[in-house]
């Protein structure tokens, strides 16, 4: 019983520490601007909602992780929408999170 417990608490321990979100074409070129008000000369091309997992089993993963995976997932989303900004719309809860998707550049 006891390797059991080693084995499944050293899993969830590298687990936590993962990144299972990778950036996508053309994500690389979207930036994440800061909650609040939108940017000003920016056209809204809509709205995205992500999930990721934000724990396992019993053991909650490390929120920055969380975060960044969803912010992650939100610039894969943009290019999509013809977007080139996301802006978080509310904070992260369940692992869930909100953006708008912006056009703030021309062309």
């Amino acid at each position: 019983m006891r390797p059991l417990l080693l084995l499944v608490a050293a899993t969830t321990l590298i687990a936590s520490g993962c990144t299972w979100v990778h950036m996508a074409p053309g994500a690389s070129r979207v930036r994440v601007i800061a909650a609040g008000t939108g940017p000003a000369g920016c056209e809204k091309r809509g709205e995205v909602e992500v999930s990721v997992k934000d724990r396992i089993g019993p053991y909650e993963r490390n929120d920055l992780r969380v975060r960044e995976e969803l912010e992650t997932l939100a610039r894969n989303e943009a290019p999509g929408l013809g977007a080139d900004t996301v802006q978080p719309l509310d904070a992260p809860h369940d692992g869930e999170q909100r953006f708008a998707a912006w056009r703030c550049t021309r062309g």
